[in-house]
């Protein structure tokens, strides 16, 4: 009998281990269906906040919802926040599954036994639920609650639940979460909090309309100690912790968020893709900067120039360390929330560098290489100087120094626009990217679309051997690939030509310059006066400045050197001052020749007139100079001859320079003597192919607009060789009439498709069609 009781007894016992695991398994997937059915609401949307290099809040923006509510991250809280806060909510929160049911019975008791609710028994995790789905206190509600915390404890850790408590705890009006009301009411991070702040802010949540920091403070810390003698009590704190905190006043009130660097935090916060925005602002730089923008575009008003924009780049980082849009964005009246840093305008001259160091690397030329600086016409275009005049023969570095607009065009021309287009994409010009096959040969004038951050960005490659790294606003970042743009010699020359002081582009009246530091910059104005641009750098910075109008008014006063740079010596003065670190050294691929005074070119023999010049070995022109010729002239240097008509006697040898057709005209034009080769021998039966008469004027391929009522005559203009004193004009294969080399002519075509023909002393021939139209003006 008792065998079989025994094995009864067993048997009963296994059956009902067995329906107690099915029973388990049951609920455990009645739960998991549950789960799936009703996920969890735990979408949150937090405010945008931007902080500092040194991860401290500088800007930040409400919810949709019109709530602060910041997320606090993992690393924010503290060992310290995270005790006191379980010790006064949930003891348990590490040891039970989202929900206590101890604690759930001793409440119930509790309050069936005073007949009113004296306690609560709702888990953090549980808290958390309520936060994220809140409803009407119910017993239905409260079933509800718990499902939901057995689903956050199921998704989530217990730390980042107690992270999700943290975010979504009420303190009264819009703020929700420790760290808005760490920022609010003691303007610190939630990991810089005090024992006693800690413990003031967990009081708020259970009351938060009775308790109101700032008008509560002394309701406020009667609770904060009752809680600190009972952790006292407990030995939950060292006695000196809790003596630290009784004796902490609380003087808190509720303050405003801070909105420092507005404009990129709105930039940031339109790119979206984060919560939290780590910049590289040094706050204590971006301040200064700021209020040197505001004073300096305030002393500009006086002539209606009224904003600006500056950033400043760290050259071994790459970090933006300040970025200001403009002179004031609370200022409506003249567009302050405009961010002119990021705003396209037209560059004016700052391509400049850029398109000098391709030719130096293309091999077209050095910085002492000659550049003629007169008229030109490139189908129609006929770019002018700044000062609407020609300087002759320029170095390179004297066409860089003095901003001259020809020289610079003619270097596009035989570079190649689309070579100086390939290399701004490489450095991130957006629009000159979209603009690509629209721009011509104006684009290194300013004729073409730019930011400032784009340009600060180009102009740190000067200071990184040639080398383009993006700027870097925010961290942390994907390491990015440099880009190679210029060599570092060619880097290296542009360095040597921008650093000069003594140039037309130095501001006037400046006076402290004594201890600014050593840099390298350029200027820019834009077409009608609409942008001024100073760009600067050292080894440590990059400093972009832009000013103007937002509204794009043009203003005669506003100039890149007189109105842009002044602020740029001013912001290298306050970021810098004094600096005395070593300049660019000149690099391995850099060597020094002696060239030609007059070219540029490494001499000849006979050349006297020498100077030193940088060169890339290999790479940069290796002819010789080329611009004396050996002529057989007559003994009174009245006739010259050829090998074909050279006399047996009566003859010698002479040097000329040779100087072009474009040159002989600039000096006949501006009455510089010269020696021209004289006219060649008339009996000579050579015929002459080389050297035909270059059309000036006309246009090639041009089509001319004239008024019937008043027609104007068109211009007949060329450029001939130095040898050639006659030229004649011919108009649709008639003869028009002869003229003196260099003399302006002038005809009323007849409509239609026109030819003109223009032929030297020489026999040379030059034809050009354009098409003329009558029309009413």
């Amino acid at each position: 009998m008792k065998k079989l009781l025994s094995i009864t007894k067993r048997m009963f016992t296994k059956s009902s281990l067995k329906r107690g695991l099915i029973a388990i398994a049951g609920v455990f997937l009645l739960f998991l269906l549950l789960n799936w059915i009703f996920p969890l609401p735990d979408r949150i949307e937090y405010s945008t906040i931007v902080t500092d290099s040194k991860g401290e809040v500088i800007h930040a923006f409400l919810t949709r919802d019109q709530q602060w509510r910041m997320k606090t991250e993992l690393q924010e809280i503290s060992p310290l926040l995270r005790k006191t806060i379980v010790e006064k909510e949930d003891k348990y929160f590490y040891y039970h599954p989202g929900v206590n049911l101890l604690a759930m019975s001793r409440a119930f008791f509790m309050n069936i036994l005073h007949m009113r609710r004296t306690s609560g028994a709702s888990t953090i995790t549980m808290q958390v639920a309520r936060s994220l789905e809140p409803k009407k206190r119910t017993y239905w509600n409260k079933f509800r609650e718990m499902f939901r915390a057995l689903q956050l404890e199921w998704k989530y850790s217990k730390d980042q639940i107690l992270q999700l408590y943290l975010n979504k705890v009420p303190y009264g009006g819009n703020i929700e979460g420790v760290k808005s009301a760490a920022i609010l009411y003691f303007k610190k991070n939630p990991d810089h909090l005090s024992l006693a702040e800690i413990t003031a802010l967990s009081i708020i949540p259970n009351r938060p309309s009775s308790l109101v920091m700032g008008k509560n403070n002394d309701r406020i810390i009667d609770q904060r100690n009752k809680w600190l003698r009972r952790w006292a009590r407990e030995k939950v704190f060292s006695e000196k912790e809790i003596a630290d905190a009784l004796a902490e006043p609380l003087t808190a009130t509720r303050g405003t968020m801070p909105h420092f660097i507005p404009h990129l935090a709105w930039k940031l916060k339109k790119q979206g893709g984060a919560e939290v925005f780590r910049t590289t602002i040094e706050l204590n730089t971006q301040r200064k900067i700021e209020k040197l923008v505001k004073d300096y575009s305030r002393t500009l008003s006086l002539k209606n120039i009224r904003n600006a924009a500056v950033i400043v780049l760290d050259n071994n980082t790459h970090h933006v360390i300040s970025y200001v849009g403009s002179a004031d964005f609370s200022d409506t009246t003249d567009g302050g929330q405009v961010d002119g840093a990021a705003a396209v305008r037209q560059p004016g001259s700052t391509l400049k560098p850029l398109l000098y160091g391709l030719c130096i690397d293309e091999g077209l030329l050095t910085p002492r290489m000659m550049i003629t600086d007169v008229g030109v016409n490139y189908e129609g275009y006929a770019p002018e100087n700044y000062d609407r005049k020609f300087n002759g023969y320029v170095t390179m570095e004297y066409a860089l120094e003095h901003s001259l607009n020809i020289p610079a065009v003619k270097s596009l021309k035989a570079l190649g626009k689309d070579k100086l287009i390939q290399q701004l994409g490489l450095c991130d010009f957006h629009q000159i990217k979209k603009d690509q096959n629209k721009l011509g040969l104006s684009m290194i004038l300013g004729g073409c679309g730019a930011t400032l951050e784009e340009m600060t960005g180009l102009y740190s490659i000067f200071s990184n051997n040639g080398k383009f790294l993006p700027p870097v606003y925010t961290l942390p970042i994907t390491p990015a690939a440099s880009k190679s743009i210029l060599s570092p010699a060619a880097t290296f020359m542009i360095n040597e030509t921008l650093s000069k002081v003594n140039r037309p582009d130095f501001p006037l009246n400046w006076e402290s310059t004594v201890h600014l530091p050593k840099i390298a910059w350029k200027t820019g104005t834009s077409y009608g006066r609409r942008d001024a641009w100073s760009i600067g750098y050292n080894k440590r910075f990059t400093v972009g400045i832009w000013v103007g109008n937002f509204s794009g008014a043009g203003i005669p006063e506003l100039s890149g050197a007189n109105t842009a740079t002044p602020l740029l010596f001013q912001v290298f003065n306050t970021i810098d001052y004094d600096d005395d670190q070593p300049w660019f050294t000149q690099p391995r691929d850099c060597d020094v020749r002696m060239v030609c005074s007059e070219t540029g070119l490494p001499p000849t023999d006979h050349r006297t007139n020498l100077v030193t010049d940088y060169f890339i070995p290999l790479i940069s022109p290796s002819r010789k100079c080329d611009n004396m010729q050996e002529v057989f002239v007559s003994a009174d240097e009245r006739i010259s001859y050829c090998r074909n008509c050279l006399p047996e006697n009566g003859y010698k040898k002479k040097l000329y320079k040779l100087i072009s057709p474009e040159m002989k005209e600039y000096f006949e034009e501006n009455r510089i003597a010269y020696q021209p080769i004289p006219p060649h021998n008339p009996n000579c039966e050579k015929i002459f192919r080389d050297g035909a008469p270059v059309v000036v004027s006309p246009s090639n391929g041009s089509e001319y607009l004239i008024s019937k009522k008043d027609p104007e005559p068109l211009q007949l203009r060329c450029r001939v060789g130095n040898d050639v004193g006659k030229v004649y004009w011919y108009i649709n294969n008639k003869f028009y009439r002869s003229a003196e080399a260099g003399s302006k002519q002038f005809f009323i075509p007849e409509e239609g498709p026109v030819k003109i023909s223009c032929t030297d002393d020489k026999g040379r021939n030059r034809d050009i069609k354009i098409r003329v139209k009558y029309v009413d003006l």
